[in-house]
């Protein structure tokens, strides 16, 4: 079927070939390779809570110690089950306590001493696993009871304070109104933090931060919010940056629904190690499968350092290949919140004919994927009346089209942080557009061979031109020289490359063992 745009099916099937081709180097990498917050994701599994009182984690602590004693390729598991036998503890938070001190030695066992200390990580890991496992299906039981949104696109609110005690009414207050997913943006910055915070934060800019204990409240609060709207409410966050798999794994333990998890957001936007991402980005997708989690990917930002005419083929690129990645971890296209925006100058003619052409190609290339449509930012001006005017002709492009999730525009993005007046203005537009044409998507039909069908395929052509490219060259050389947001991030240099090892011979991964398994 070539559906509404007469895609050419081979050409279809040839750009996801090539999309295999140019991301299946990168997954045989992130296969040999594991970092410091991989490990420290594996030991939140198997229990590790808590921080000292700087507010260090103890995982990051524990981590830290059995690097400076036998290096990270190894893995951590096996080197800290071996020590709890040999100090005869049965807790692994306090044996992490007892290496900050520095009265513990780590050492790589060998023969039956690593044959039980494998089996005992295994155990402990497998029970974190086991209450993700849990967290899922009580999900499902509250969508049967509350029900989903009647309609799509769902609905998609940030809140945005940096205090978790404010957000919460905020969040609520957006329920009431019509919000059907909550999204809590981080604190600037949090990505590039090689440690998860501890406990409630009531301080962040432009944002809360991320912690398990914030994931817990606000859980906690919209399933009220559930039970008193009849409608279950979902709860997005951040999966990225340098704790991306501890992210994921926080995240899975407290049911979170979706997360914020690009395969190359951090790596372009962040300027974090290509590898250290990859390797990162793979365990945790891998997490994001397993807990039943929506991932959301960050292809609208390209647009926002590139221009959104010239450059739309990249955001196809890169939804193949998150596709790939994903699909490679396990997750499933219900799961795949793929990103695309509405992102072109409203002065450049026919704009608004342009970004349906986008829209609706990425919803013809990806028909079982509820696509994450990203509101206008770019071109915001601070001239309210004009931002609600784009922000209704992008909600109308994203019911003409069949996207999944709608992210709310705001008349003061870009501007200022919105106030709950400015939310309730743009709900009021979504509910408009919504109510007045949320069918439309069931008779729009661009004219054959007219100016929509053309676009779309010539989008479709450049994506896969530049995938033959990318596989000539590589993912990587690619990326090093900015084909993507045309920011130049070499495989070599960023952020957190100190953090990423080789597996050794010996390398063991509870999590990545069982996750890899059959539910």
């Amino acid at each position: 079927m070539t559906g509404k745009l007469d895609l050419d099916p081979v050409l279809v099937a040839r750009a996801r070939e090539l999309a295999r081709r140019a991301g299946q180097p990168v997954v045989d990498l992130a296969r040999s390779h594991t970092t410091v917050s991989v490990e420290r994701a594996v030991l939140r599994l198997a229990g590790v809570v808590g921080a000292d009182p700087d507010g260090i984690p103890w995982v990051n602590r524990l981590v830290d110690a059995v690097v400076a004693d036998v290096g990270l390729g190894h893995g951590v598991a096996v080197p800290v089950f071996d020590a709890l036998v040999r100090e005869q503890l049965d807790d692994v938070t306090l044996l992490a306590q007892k290496a900050a001190a520095g009265s513990v030695r780590f050492t790589q066992p060998s023969g039956k001493a690593a044959t039980a200390a494998r089996r005992a990580a295994r155990r402990a890991v497998a029970a974190g696993v086991r209450r993700i496992d849990r967290r899922r299906a009580e999900r499902d039981r509250l969508v049967k009871r509350y029900g989903d949104p009647a309609q799509r696109p769902w609905i998609y609110l940030i809140v945005a304070t940096g205090d978790i005690y404010e957000d919460i009414p905020q969040a609520q207050a957006a329920a009431r109104a019509g919000a059907d997913v909550i999204a809590v943006i981080r604190s600037t910055g949090q990505s590039l933090l090689d440690y998860v915070p501890e406990g409630a934060t009531r301080e962040g800019f432009a944002g809360t931060y991320a912690t398990q204990e914030n994931f817990r409240l606000m859980r906690a609060a919209l399933d009220a919010s559930s039970k008193e709207l009849g409608r279950y409410v979902r709860l997005t966050n951040y999966a990225s940056g340098l704790c991306m798999p501890e992210m994921a794994t926080l995240a899975g333990l407290e049911r979170l629904d979706m997360m914020l998890n690009d395969s190359m957001y951090g790596i372009l936007f962040r300027d974090i190690n290509p590898v250290r991402t990859f390797v990162d980005q793979r365990f945790s997708r891998q997490v994001h499968a397993r807990a039943g989690i929506i991932i959301n990917t960050g292809e609208d930002n390209y647009l926002t350092t590139a221009d959104a005419v010239d450059e739309a083929h990249t955001v196809t690129v890169s939804q193949l290949l998150n596709e790939f990645f994903a699909h490679e971890a396990g997750l499933a296209d219900w799961q795949l919140g793929l990103g695309h925006a509405f992102e072109i100058n409203p002065d450049v003619p026919e704009s608004f004919r342009l970004e349906l052409a986008h829209a609706l190609l990425a919803r013809e290339l990806f028909p079982d994927a509820p696509l994450k449509w990203m509101p206008p930012t770019k071109h915001m001006t601070g001239d309210v009346f004009r931002g609600n005017l784009l922000d209704g002709f992008f909600n109308l492009v994203g019911t003409m089209t069949g996207q999944g999730i709608l992210l709310v525009g705001m008349m003061t993005e870009a501007v200022v942080t919105p106030w709950l007046s400015d939310r309730d203005i743009a709900l009021q537009n979504v509910r408009y557009v919504l109510g007045a044409a949320g069918g439309l998507h069931e008779d729009f039909v661009p004219a054959p061979g007219g100016f929509i069908q053309q676009r779309a395929n010539r989008v479709l052509g450049e994506a896969v031109d530049l995938l033959e490219r990318i596989g000539e060259q590589s993912l990587l050389t690619a990326i090093a020289e900015g084909t993507f947001g045309i920011m130049k991030r070499p495989a070599d240099r960023g952020k957190g490359l100190a953090g990423v090892a080789r597996h050794e011979a010996d390398y063991y991964n509870p999590a990545t063992e069982i996750l890899e398994q059959p539910a």
